[in-house]
């Protein structure tokens, strides 16, 4: 709770954070279950949730993400993924920066791939999945 508390520190709409609190713990249920919990007892998939829930306090116009899989579990990787769907049908702008290829191009209107720090290719991600070389490079064949 007191993390998601730091999310909204800037904020003046003192009344809607409640709200906002209310909001993220039904994306993310086990952080409801566990508010009362220190932040750095939770799990690697857990401190990525509370991690993106307190990012969303701050009612951003751009959510930046980066690696929101890294090192989870393939259960807690799904569900990382579909959350990040959920934002983007909701219509919150996501910067998503991942190199699960596969996962990210899913989830993802644009995709931009980089390669010693520069982009190479980019494209919906309908036709960047569906790229021979990216195929080869990012999604095994």
């Amino acid at each position: 709770r007191e993390n998601l508390l730091m999310g909204a520190f800037s904020r003046s709409d003192k009344d809607e954070i409640e709200t906002e609190i209310e909001r993220v713990t039904e994306l993310f249920p086990i952080l409801k279950e566990r508010q009362n919990q220190s932040g750095g007892t939770l799990s690697g998939g857990e401190q990525q949730m509370l991690a993106i829930a307190r990012g969303l306090m701050a009612k951003p116009r751009l959510l930046l993400l980066d690696e929101p899989s890294l090192g989870l579990s393939p259960i807690f990787t799904a569900r990382i993924f579909e959350i990040i769907a959920q934002l983007a049908a909701e219509g919150r702008s996501i910067l998503l920066v991942e190199q699960n290829a596969r996962a990210a191009l899913k989830v993802a209107l644009r995709g931009y791939c980089l390669e010693t720090g520069r982009i190479f290719l980019e494209g919906p991600s309908s036709l960047l999945s569906q790229d021979a070389r990216i195929k080869a490079a990012y999604l095994g064949g």
